[in-house]
């Protein structure tokens, strides 16, 4: 049985600017740009209280919180620190597998330092942390990475918490269908329809019902209900695609326009494409309406991708079936290798560059 550690930083962004500027800390604060375009990057728990939240319009967050203080963002400093806590990791094992700046998974099942108890090693590794940047994190122990990823946010902030084998089952049983890594807002919704709300109640369904309702992912339910996870930690994760989006200064509902934009993230994508060597069948449209709903378009050709060309008139093709009444806030557009299985965690990408534009509005 493996011993994997999940940790995961408090309020990361948010917490390095209270820890850098002592006239931050204890005010509620956002990373991100106050402007009327602007996007929360990210929260601080104090700003959390009033129901701040990383993605949200700032307009909407100062109206939750008038007394709100923006700052921009410093991703240069976030990416360095970010280092001193990866090197970290890295004395306790070499399965290290990053999910973003701030989280990682960590198999210490084997590990440099030999000790037996994964929750001890946790224990010193959020020390470590503490003492090398001042921050705090919150780690998750358990036997397999579903239950790690949830059991770091069962105590943030700057929370332990462990599942153990004999009470994974009912523990996950007694969790609301919305902590489930994965069930975002659309997925909940549905399950909700079908009146499964907590871990129990999916628990009742069999895997056929679930994967007619839901694809593949049906069956990483199925398992997840019963406290199942056979994913490794990957310490190399191969690339599943590639996209750049951007966001725009006034909302678009022109398709010349949009056209012009498209062009833009077509050739910050293929040139990236060209630099890493990166072959995708599938190219991906990505919309954000003015109202934040997203709505994605694919289209999958029988061969990779190879000229800028074919990939622009893809995206263009895709763009021309969008629906344009509700004006357009940011378009965006990848590729995939649709020869590739997207597991869990494949479709989280560190997405810096996104980050940046966000939180410059």
């Amino acid at each position: 049985m493996r011993k994997i550690i999940h940790i995961d930083m408090d309020a990361f962004y948010a917490s390095i600017e209270q820890r850098d500027y002592p006239e931050y800390r204890g005010k509620p604060l956002a990373v991100g740009y106050a402007g009327p375009r602007g996007v929360v990057a990210a929260a601080s728990y104090e700003a959390r209280r009033y129901g701040v939240r990383s993605a949200m319009a700032s307009k909407t967050a100062l109206r939750k919180c008038p007394h709100l203080i923006f700052v921009p963002a410093r991703f240069d400093v976030y990416k360095s620190v970010s280092k001193q806590i990866m090197e970290i990791f890295h004395e306790y094992t070499d399965l290290v597998e990053p999910l973003s700046l701030d989280e990682a998974f960590l198999d210490v099942t084997e590990n440099n330092m030999n000790i037996a108890s994964a929750t001890q090693i946790a224990q010193e590794i959020k020390q470590k942390i503490r003492d090398a940047t001042n921050l705090t994190a919150s780690a998750g122990v358990s036997f397999n990475k579903f239950l790690a990823k949830i059991a770091s946010d069962q105590n943030k902030p700057n929370g332990l918490f462990v599942v153990k084998p004999k009470v994974a089952e009912q523990f996950v049983e007694s969790l609301a269908i919305e902590q489930f890594f994965g069930v975002g807002k659309v997925t909940a919704k549905i399950m909700h329809q079908m009146g499964i709300k907590t871990g129990w109640d999916l628990k009742q369904r069999s895997e056929n019902e679930l994967v007619s309702v839901f694809g593949k992912a049906g069956h990483i339910y199925y398992q997840n209900a019963r406290a199942i996870d056979y994913r490794p930690v990957e310490s190399q994760r191969i690339r599943k695609s590639i996209s750049s989006e951007t966001t725009f200064d006034r909302d678009i509902d022109s398709l010349d326009e949009l056209a012009v934009e498209l062009d833009v993230v077509a050739r910050d994508t293929f040139d990236y494409l060209q630099k890493k060597k990166f072959k995708g069948r599938t190219v991906t449209l990505k919309i954000k309406y003015a109202d934040f709903k997203i709505i994605t378009r694919s289209r999958t050709f029988a061969d990779a991708v190879e000229d800028y060309e074919s990939f622009y008139k893809a995206g263009f093709e895709l763009l021309k079936l969008v629906d344009l009444s509700p004006k357009v806030r940011l378009i965006g557009l990848g590729v995939k290798n649709s020869d590739d299985e997207m597991g869990w965690y494949d479709a989280v990408q560190l997405r810096i560059n996104f980050e940046e534009d966000e939180a410059k509005g």
